[in-house]
Protein backbone atom coordinates (compact mmCIF):
# COMPACT_ATOMS: atom_id res chain seq x y z
CA UNK A 1 0.00 0.00 0.00
CA UNK A 2 1.71 3.56 -1.16
CA UNK A 3 2.32 6.29 1.18
CA UNK A 4 -0.09 8.99 1.05
CA UNK A 5 1.76 12.09 -1.10
CA UNK A 6 2.59 14.69 1.46
CA UNK A 7 0.64 18.02 0.95
CA UNK A 8 2.87 20.79 0.15
CA UNK A 9 1.28 23.90 -1.58
CA UNK A 10 2.31 27.56 -0.75
CA UNK A 11 -0.75 30.17 -0.91
CA UNK A 12 1.13 33.49 -1.61
CA UNK A 13 -0.16 37.33 -0.02
CA UNK A 14 -3.25 36.10 1.47
CA UNK A 15 -4.74 37.83 3.29
CA UNK A 16 -6.46 36.93 7.53
CA UNK A 17 -9.73 37.40 7.80
CA UNK A 18 -11.22 36.35 11.08
CA UNK A 19 -10.45 34.88 14.70
CA UNK A 20 -11.45 30.92 14.40
CA UNK A 21 -11.73 28.28 16.58
CA UNK A 22 -9.06 26.56 18.73
CA UNK A 23 -7.06 29.42 18.54
CA UNK A 24 -6.69 29.74 15.40
CA UNK A 25 -7.38 32.41 12.40
CA UNK A 26 -8.90 31.84 8.99
CA UNK A 27 -8.98 32.94 5.76
CA UNK A 28 -10.09 31.88 2.11
CA UNK A 29 -8.61 30.23 -0.87
CA UNK A 30 -10.25 29.58 -4.05
CA UNK A 31 -13.49 29.47 -1.63
CA UNK A 32 -12.47 26.84 0.46
CA UNK A 33 -11.55 28.00 4.23
CA UNK A 34 -7.98 27.86 5.51
CA UNK A 35 -7.22 27.69 9.04
CA UNK A 36 -3.98 29.31 10.21
CA UNK A 37 -1.70 29.31 13.20
CA UNK A 38 -0.71 32.25 15.35
CA UNK A 39 -2.00 34.64 12.62
CA UNK A 40 -4.02 38.15 13.06
CA UNK A 41 -7.28 39.32 11.18
CA UNK A 42 -5.37 42.01 8.49
CA UNK A 43 -2.02 40.54 8.03
CA UNK A 44 -1.01 39.52 4.73
CA UNK A 45 1.07 36.22 4.50
CA UNK A 46 2.25 33.54 2.73
CA UNK A 47 1.47 30.38 3.57
CA UNK A 48 2.38 27.06 4.01
CA UNK A 49 -0.48 24.05 3.54
CA UNK A 50 0.69 20.94 5.53
CA UNK A 51 -3.52 19.63 5.57
CA UNK A 52 -6.16 19.48 2.76
CA UNK A 53 -9.40 18.21 2.84
CA UNK A 54 -12.31 18.60 1.17
CA UNK A 55 -14.27 21.33 2.86
CA UNK A 56 -10.48 22.91 4.77
CA UNK A 57 -7.03 23.09 4.61
CA UNK A 58 -4.42 23.83 7.05
CA UNK A 59 -1.55 25.94 7.14
CA UNK A 60 0.86 27.49 8.55
CA UNK A 61 2.87 31.27 8.25
CA UNK A 62 5.70 30.92 6.00
CA UNK A 63 6.40 34.65 5.77
CA UNK A 64 4.55 37.89 6.79
CA UNK A 65 4.54 40.12 3.83
CA UNK A 66 2.63 42.99 5.65
CA UNK A 67 1.61 42.76 9.41
CA UNK A 68 -1.86 43.96 10.54
CA UNK A 69 -2.21 47.13 11.87
CA UNK A 70 -3.16 44.66 14.67
CA UNK A 71 -0.49 42.70 15.26
CA UNK A 72 1.49 42.82 18.54
CA UNK A 73 4.86 41.69 19.13
CA UNK A 74 5.02 38.23 21.61
CA UNK A 75 6.08 38.92 24.88
CA UNK A 76 7.35 35.73 25.49
CA UNK A 77 10.85 34.38 23.91
CA UNK A 78 9.04 31.11 23.57
CA UNK A 79 6.07 32.01 21.55
CA UNK A 80 5.09 29.61 19.08
CA UNK A 81 6.82 26.66 20.08
CA UNK A 82 5.48 26.67 23.53
CA UNK A 83 1.84 25.30 23.26
CA UNK A 84 0.58 28.01 25.39
CA UNK A 85 -0.30 31.61 24.91
CA UNK A 86 -1.23 31.42 21.13
CA UNK A 87 -2.71 34.86 21.48
CA UNK A 88 0.05 36.88 22.17
CA UNK A 89 -0.15 39.01 18.82
CA UNK A 90 -3.80 39.39 19.26
CA UNK A 91 -5.09 42.32 21.32
CA UNK A 92 -7.04 41.45 24.58
CA UNK A 93 -10.20 42.93 23.53
CA UNK A 94 -10.03 40.90 19.91
CA UNK A 95 -9.56 37.55 22.44
CA UNK A 96 -12.59 38.95 24.20
CA UNK A 97 -14.86 39.01 21.24
CA UNK A 98 -13.23 35.59 20.15
CA UNK A 99 -14.20 33.95 23.12
CA UNK A 100 -18.14 35.47 23.66
CA UNK A 101 -17.77 34.56 19.95
CA UNK A 102 -16.90 30.83 20.68
CA UNK A 103 -19.74 30.74 23.12
CA UNK A 104 -21.99 32.28 20.79
CA UNK A 105 -21.40 29.55 18.33
CA UNK A 106 -21.27 26.18 20.36
CA UNK A 107 -24.92 27.39 22.18
CA UNK A 108 -26.47 29.02 19.47
CA UNK A 109 -25.04 28.12 15.89
CA UNK A 110 -23.80 24.44 17.21
CA UNK A 111 -26.53 24.05 20.00
CA UNK A 112 -29.23 25.52 18.52
CA UNK A 113 -30.26 27.04 22.22
CA UNK A 114 -32.49 30.05 22.19
CA UNK A 115 -30.58 31.97 24.31
CA UNK A 116 -30.26 35.81 25.40
CA UNK A 117 -27.93 38.13 24.17
CA UNK A 118 -24.54 36.31 25.41
CA UNK A 119 -23.05 39.13 27.44
CA UNK A 120 -19.11 40.61 26.76
CA UNK A 121 -16.67 38.04 27.91
CA UNK A 122 -15.44 39.53 31.47
CA UNK A 123 -11.78 40.28 31.25
CA UNK A 124 -9.34 39.19 33.61
CA UNK A 125 -7.51 41.21 36.22
CA UNK A 126 -4.38 40.24 35.24
CA UNK A 127 -3.11 39.27 31.51
CA UNK A 128 0.53 38.11 32.74
CA UNK A 129 1.26 35.93 35.67
CA UNK A 130 -2.34 35.03 36.56
CA UNK A 131 -1.44 31.52 37.26
CA UNK A 132 -1.43 30.01 40.85
CA UNK A 133 -0.37 26.27 39.87
CA UNK A 134 2.43 25.38 37.39
CA UNK A 135 3.69 21.66 36.58
CA UNK A 136 7.39 21.52 34.72
CA UNK A 137 8.60 18.36 33.26
CA UNK A 138 12.22 17.08 32.97
CA UNK A 139 13.70 15.20 29.83
CA UNK A 140 16.87 13.96 29.04
CA UNK A 141 15.75 14.66 25.24
CA UNK A 142 14.77 18.22 25.26
CA UNK A 143 12.89 19.67 22.47
CA UNK A 144 15.53 21.66 19.69
CA UNK A 145 14.78 23.95 17.33
CA UNK A 146 17.56 23.43 14.83
CA UNK A 147 17.01 20.42 12.62
CA UNK A 148 19.32 17.59 13.12
CA UNK A 149 20.88 17.82 16.37
CA UNK A 150 22.19 14.44 17.76
CA UNK A 151 21.29 14.25 21.51
CA UNK A 152 23.41 12.02 21.79
CA UNK A 153 26.55 14.04 21.01
CA UNK A 154 25.56 17.16 23.30
CA UNK A 155 26.40 17.52 27.23
CA UNK A 156 23.92 16.59 29.46
CA UNK A 157 24.03 20.44 30.49
CA UNK A 158 23.20 20.83 26.40
CA UNK A 159 21.00 17.66 25.95
CA UNK A 160 18.10 17.78 29.27
CA UNK A 161 15.10 20.39 29.28
CA UNK A 162 13.06 21.62 32.51
CA UNK A 163 9.46 23.17 30.87
CA UNK A 164 6.42 22.22 29.03
CA UNK A 165 5.73 19.49 26.87
CA UNK A 166 5.75 20.79 22.86
CA UNK A 167 2.41 20.56 21.10
CA UNK A 168 0.64 16.92 20.70
CA UNK A 169 4.01 15.59 21.75
CA UNK A 170 4.12 13.67 25.27
CA UNK A 171 7.80 12.98 25.12
CA UNK A 172 8.98 15.93 24.36
CA UNK A 173 9.67 19.12 26.63
CA UNK A 174 10.21 22.71 25.47
CA UNK A 175 13.60 24.08 28.17
CA UNK A 176 11.73 26.81 29.33
CA UNK A 177 13.92 30.06 30.04
CA UNK A 178 11.36 32.64 31.13
CA UNK A 179 7.48 32.33 31.75
CA UNK A 180 4.95 34.91 31.93
CA UNK A 181 2.13 32.82 33.18
CA UNK A 182 3.22 32.80 36.87
CA UNK A 183 4.52 35.32 39.22
CA UNK A 184 8.14 34.73 40.96
CA UNK A 185 10.11 33.06 42.53
CA UNK A 186 8.53 30.24 39.67
CA UNK A 187 11.05 30.78 37.02
CA UNK A 188 13.65 31.08 39.55
CA UNK A 189 13.24 27.82 41.66
CA UNK A 190 12.46 25.83 37.94
CA UNK A 191 16.27 27.28 36.93
CA UNK A 192 17.62 26.83 40.55
CA UNK A 193 16.85 22.98 40.40
CA UNK A 194 17.68 22.49 36.45
CA UNK A 195 21.35 23.46 37.25
CA UNK A 196 21.50 21.40 41.03
CA UNK A 197 20.17 18.63 38.75
CA UNK A 198 22.90 19.00 36.02
CA UNK A 199 25.53 20.07 38.11
CA UNK A 200 25.45 17.28 40.69
CA UNK A 201 24.32 14.48 37.75
CA UNK A 202 20.90 13.65 38.41
CA UNK A 203 19.48 12.06 35.49
CA UNK A 204 16.79 13.69 33.71
CA UNK A 205 13.61 10.88 33.22
CA UNK A 206 12.67 9.53 29.45
CA UNK A 207 9.30 9.19 29.57
CA UNK A 208 9.37 6.62 26.72
CA UNK A 209 12.10 4.05 28.44
CA UNK A 210 10.92 5.61 31.54
CA UNK A 211 13.84 5.57 33.05
CA UNK A 212 15.93 8.33 35.02
CA UNK A 213 15.49 10.20 38.49
CA UNK A 214 14.33 13.26 38.21
CA UNK A 215 10.82 13.59 36.61
CA UNK A 216 9.30 16.81 37.15
CA UNK A 217 7.82 19.56 39.71
CA UNK A 218 4.96 21.52 40.82
CA UNK A 219 5.06 25.45 42.21
CA UNK A 220 1.84 26.62 43.53
CA UNK A 221 1.47 30.49 44.62
CA UNK A 222 -0.84 32.56 46.09
CA UNK A 223 -1.82 36.41 45.94
CA UNK A 224 0.15 37.16 49.00
CA UNK A 225 2.82 35.13 48.51
CA UNK A 226 3.04 31.81 49.92
CA UNK A 227 4.52 29.24 48.12
CA UNK A 228 4.42 25.64 47.70
CA UNK A 229 6.70 23.83 45.82
CA UNK A 230 5.91 19.82 44.85
CA UNK A 231 9.28 17.72 43.74
CA UNK A 232 8.52 14.61 42.13
CA UNK A 233 11.34 11.65 41.48
CA UNK A 234 11.35 8.49 39.75
CA UNK A 235 12.42 6.15 42.51
CA UNK A 236 13.78 6.79 46.27
CA UNK A 237 17.31 7.66 46.75
CA UNK A 238 17.65 9.11 50.02
CA UNK A 239 20.76 11.28 50.14
CA UNK A 240 20.30 12.88 46.38
CA UNK A 241 16.39 13.19 47.07
CA UNK A 242 17.50 15.30 50.17
CA UNK A 243 20.44 17.21 48.78
CA UNK A 244 17.78 18.61 46.06
CA UNK A 245 15.45 19.51 48.62
CA UNK A 246 17.87 20.82 51.04
CA UNK A 247 19.52 23.30 48.50
CA UNK A 248 16.51 24.39 47.12
CA UNK A 249 15.10 25.41 50.87
CA UNK A 250 18.11 27.31 51.43
CA UNK A 251 18.45 29.09 48.48
CA UNK A 252 14.32 29.80 48.96
CA UNK A 253 13.39 30.81 52.32
CA UNK A 254 9.78 32.23 50.79
CA UNK A 255 8.81 28.41 50.20
CA UNK A 256 6.32 27.72 52.97
CA UNK A 257 5.16 24.08 52.15
CA UNK A 258 7.55 21.65 50.45
CA UNK A 259 6.81 18.46 49.08
CA UNK A 260 8.17 15.31 47.27
CA UNK A 261 7.34 12.25 45.73
CA UNK A 262 7.79 8.81 44.50
CA UNK A 263 6.42 8.18 41.17
CA UNK A 264 7.44 4.56 39.32
CA UNK A 265 4.11 4.71 36.93
CA UNK A 266 4.78 5.82 33.16
CA UNK A 267 2.57 8.50 33.37
CA UNK A 268 2.81 12.16 35.24
CA UNK A 269 -0.22 12.39 37.31
CA UNK A 270 -0.01 12.60 41.22
CA UNK A 271 -3.30 12.47 41.92
CA UNK A 272 -3.22 8.70 42.82
CA UNK A 273 0.37 8.73 44.58
CA UNK A 274 1.27 9.65 48.28
CA UNK A 275 3.02 13.22 48.87
CA UNK A 276 5.34 13.50 51.74
CA UNK A 277 5.84 16.78 53.52
CA UNK A 278 9.49 17.41 53.70
CA UNK A 279 9.23 20.78 55.45
CA UNK A 280 7.24 23.89 56.55
CA UNK A 281 3.23 23.93 56.16
CA UNK A 282 0.97 21.19 54.88
CA UNK A 283 -1.06 23.76 52.88
CA UNK A 284 -0.79 27.27 51.44
CA UNK A 285 -3.89 29.58 52.15
CA UNK A 286 -5.80 31.81 49.41
CA UNK A 287 -8.39 33.78 50.76
CA UNK A 288 -11.32 35.35 48.61
CA UNK A 289 -14.34 37.77 49.99
CA UNK A 290 -12.47 37.02 53.19
CA UNK A 291 -12.83 33.22 52.97
CA UNK A 292 -9.94 31.28 53.64
CA UNK A 293 -9.44 28.35 51.72
CA UNK A 294 -6.72 25.43 52.09
CA UNK A 295 -4.32 24.22 49.16
CA UNK A 296 -2.67 20.99 49.48
CA UNK A 297 0.27 19.36 47.19
CA UNK A 298 -3.37 17.77 45.55
CA UNK A 299 -6.51 20.20 45.88
CA UNK A 300 -7.86 21.78 43.28
CA UNK A 301 -8.37 25.55 42.92
CA UNK A 302 -9.04 27.53 40.33
CA UNK A 303 -6.05 28.48 38.39
CA UNK A 304 -6.75 32.43 37.82
CA UNK A 305 -6.93 33.03 41.85
CA UNK A 306 -8.73 37.05 40.93
CA UNK A 307 -10.45 35.83 38.27
CA UNK A 308 -11.75 32.85 40.32
CA UNK A 309 -13.78 35.15 42.56
CA UNK A 310 -15.19 37.55 39.75
CA UNK A 311 -16.26 34.20 38.35
CA UNK A 312 -18.15 32.51 41.97
CA UNK A 313 -19.76 36.23 41.74
CA UNK A 314 -21.19 35.61 38.71
CA UNK A 315 -22.58 32.05 39.72
CA UNK A 316 -23.85 33.86 43.11
CA UNK A 317 -25.45 36.74 41.23
CA UNK A 318 -27.15 34.10 38.52
CA UNK A 319 -28.18 32.15 41.58
CA UNK A 320 -30.39 34.80 42.56
CA UNK A 321 -30.43 33.90 46.61
CA UNK A 322 -32.50 35.30 48.99
CA UNK A 323 -31.25 33.26 51.91
CA UNK A 324 -34.42 30.64 52.07
CA UNK A 325 -32.72 28.11 49.35
CA UNK A 326 -30.96 24.52 49.56
CA UNK A 327 -29.14 24.90 47.02
CA UNK A 328 -26.85 21.94 45.62
CA UNK A 329 -23.35 22.28 44.04
CA UNK A 330 -22.43 19.26 42.09
CA UNK A 331 -18.59 18.78 41.11
CA UNK A 332 -17.62 20.76 43.95
CA UNK A 333 -14.31 20.39 44.02
CA UNK A 334 -12.55 21.83 47.91
CA UNK A 335 -16.09 23.62 48.33
CA UNK A 336 -15.37 27.09 46.99
CA UNK A 337 -18.34 28.05 45.24
CA UNK A 338 -20.30 26.27 48.22
CA UNK A 339 -19.16 28.37 50.76
CA UNK A 340 -18.81 31.47 48.42
CA UNK A 341 -23.14 31.23 48.28
CA UNK A 342 -23.23 29.85 51.82
CA UNK A 343 -23.85 33.08 52.89
CA UNK A 344 -26.68 33.94 51.36
CA UNK A 345 -28.52 29.83 51.33
CA UNK A 346 -30.51 28.38 53.86
CA UNK A 347 -28.37 24.96 53.14
CA UNK A 348 -25.40 23.77 50.64
CA UNK A 349 -24.70 20.30 50.16
CA UNK A 350 -21.80 19.92 47.68
CA UNK A 351 -21.01 16.37 46.45
CA UNK A 352 -17.28 15.69 44.37
CA UNK A 353 -15.33 12.67 43.32
CA UNK A 354 -12.14 13.30 44.90
CA UNK A 355 -12.54 12.48 48.74
CA UNK A 356 -9.27 14.57 49.43
CA UNK A 357 -11.11 17.50 48.01
CA UNK A 358 -13.92 16.69 50.08
CA UNK A 359 -11.70 16.51 53.24
CA UNK A 360 -10.36 19.98 52.12
CA UNK A 361 -13.80 21.01 51.69
CA UNK A 362 -14.90 20.43 55.56
CA UNK A 363 -11.36 21.81 57.20
CA UNK A 364 -12.34 24.81 55.05
CA UNK A 365 -15.82 25.21 55.60
CA UNK A 366 -15.30 25.01 59.72
CA UNK A 367 -12.23 27.22 59.72
CA UNK A 368 -14.18 29.69 57.94
CA UNK A 369 -16.74 29.73 60.95
CA UNK A 370 -19.46 28.23 57.86
CA UNK A 371 -22.13 25.51 59.43
CA UNK A 372 -24.66 24.98 56.76
CA UNK A 373 -22.41 23.22 54.38
CA UNK A 374 -22.87 19.60 54.08
CA UNK A 375 -20.05 17.26 52.00
CA UNK A 376 -20.38 14.19 50.34
CA UNK A 377 -17.44 12.34 48.10
CA UNK A 378 -18.30 10.08 45.12
CA UNK A 379 -18.92 9.33 41.79
CA UNK A 380 -21.93 11.76 40.88
CA UNK A 381 -23.86 9.26 38.96
CA UNK A 382 -24.05 7.13 42.03
CA UNK A 383 -23.89 9.02 44.50
CA UNK A 384 -26.88 11.99 43.35
CA UNK A 385 -30.08 9.89 43.29
CA UNK A 386 -33.27 10.14 44.57
CA UNK A 387 -32.53 8.40 47.55
CA UNK A 388 -29.76 10.96 48.55
CA UNK A 389 -32.07 14.02 47.57
CA UNK A 390 -35.43 12.50 49.89
CA UNK A 391 -32.75 12.58 52.68
CA UNK A 392 -30.57 15.66 52.27
CA UNK A 393 -34.02 17.88 50.97
CA UNK A 394 -34.79 18.80 47.34
CA UNK A 395 -32.86 21.39 45.83
CA UNK A 396 -34.49 24.61 44.98
CA UNK A 397 -31.12 26.15 43.56
CA UNK A 398 -28.57 23.38 41.58
CA UNK A 399 -25.25 24.65 40.43
CA UNK A 400 -23.17 22.41 38.54
CA UNK A 401 -18.79 22.99 37.37
CA UNK A 402 -18.39 19.87 35.96
CA UNK A 403 -15.36 18.24 34.32
CA UNK A 404 -14.58 19.26 30.50
CA UNK A 405 -16.55 16.09 29.89
CA UNK A 406 -19.76 17.42 31.21
CA UNK A 407 -22.33 15.60 33.17
CA UNK A 408 -23.36 11.95 32.82
CA UNK A 409 -26.49 11.60 31.31
CA UNK A 410 -27.86 10.18 34.43
CA UNK A 411 -26.90 12.82 36.36
CA UNK A 412 -28.98 14.94 33.83
CA UNK A 413 -31.64 12.71 34.50
CA UNK A 414 -32.10 13.04 37.98
CA UNK A 415 -31.05 16.71 38.14
CA UNK A 416 -34.72 16.88 36.07
CA UNK A 417 -36.15 14.61 37.86
CA UNK A 418 -35.40 16.70 41.32
CA UNK A 419 -37.14 19.92 39.18
CA UNK A 420 -34.97 22.78 41.38
CA UNK A 421 -36.38 26.43 40.55
CA UNK A 422 -33.61 28.04 38.84
CA UNK A 423 -29.68 25.79 37.75
CA UNK A 424 -26.30 27.78 37.38
CA UNK A 425 -24.12 25.60 35.15
CA UNK A 426 -20.29 27.10 35.41
CA UNK A 427 -18.21 24.72 32.61
CA UNK A 428 -14.97 25.65 31.32
CA UNK A 429 -16.07 23.55 27.80
CA UNK A 430 -18.72 25.03 25.83
CA UNK A 431 -19.25 22.60 23.73
CA UNK A 432 -20.20 19.68 26.15
CA UNK A 433 -22.07 22.50 27.67
CA UNK A 434 -24.28 23.02 24.93
CA UNK A 435 -24.83 19.46 24.65
CA UNK A 436 -25.92 19.17 28.54
CA UNK A 437 -28.17 22.34 28.05
CA UNK A 438 -29.76 20.62 25.38
CA UNK A 439 -30.77 18.34 27.87
CA UNK A 440 -31.92 20.55 30.59
CA UNK A 441 -33.91 22.84 28.39
CA UNK A 442 -36.79 19.99 28.10
CA UNK A 443 -37.74 21.52 31.55
CA UNK A 444 -35.22 25.25 31.71
CA UNK A 445 -35.08 27.80 29.63
CA UNK A 446 -31.78 29.82 29.23
CA UNK A 447 -31.59 33.37 31.02
CA UNK A 448 -28.41 34.94 30.93
CA UNK A 449 -24.73 33.90 29.61
CA UNK A 450 -21.85 34.94 31.03
CA UNK A 451 -18.26 34.45 29.10
CA UNK A 452 -15.35 34.98 31.40
CA UNK A 453 -11.63 34.66 30.36
CA UNK A 454 -10.13 33.26 32.98
CA UNK A 455 -6.27 32.31 30.55
CA UNK A 456 -5.56 35.23 29.16
CA UNK A 457 -3.83 34.68 25.79
CA UNK A 458 -5.47 31.55 25.31
CA UNK A 459 -8.35 30.11 23.39
CA UNK A 460 -9.50 28.99 26.66
CA UNK A 461 -12.63 29.87 27.74
CA UNK A 462 -15.18 30.10 31.24
CA UNK A 463 -19.01 30.11 30.62
CA UNK A 464 -21.20 30.38 33.27
CA UNK A 465 -25.17 29.96 32.37
CA UNK A 466 -28.04 30.72 34.08
CA UNK A 467 -31.39 28.69 33.62
CA UNK A 468 -35.05 28.62 34.96
CA UNK A 469 -37.76 26.14 35.63
CA UNK A 470 -40.18 26.67 32.27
Amino acid sequence: MSKRKPVDLLLENITIEAVAAEGKALTHYEGIVVFVDFAVPGDVVDIRVFKKKKNYMEGRIERIVKPSPERLPAFCEHFGVCGGCRWQPLPYERQLEAKRQQVEDQLVRIGHLTVPEIRPTLPSLKTQYYRNKLEFSASDKRWFLEKGVDPEALSQAERVGLGFHVGKFFDKVLDIKTCHLQPEPSNAIRLFIKQFCVENGYEFYDIRENRGYFRNMFVRTTEDGQVMLIVCFAYEDELRRKALLDAVSAAFPQITSLWYLINEKKNDSIGDQSTVLYKGADAIYETMEGLRFKIGPKSFYQTNSLQAERLYGVAREFAALTGNEVVYDLYTGTGTIAQFVAGKARKVVGIEYVPEAIADAKINAAANGIDNCEFFAGDMKDVLNAAFIAKHGRPDVIILDPPRAGIHPDVAKVILDAEPQRMVYVSCNPASQARDLAILCAKYRITAVQPVDMFPHTMHVENVVALEKR
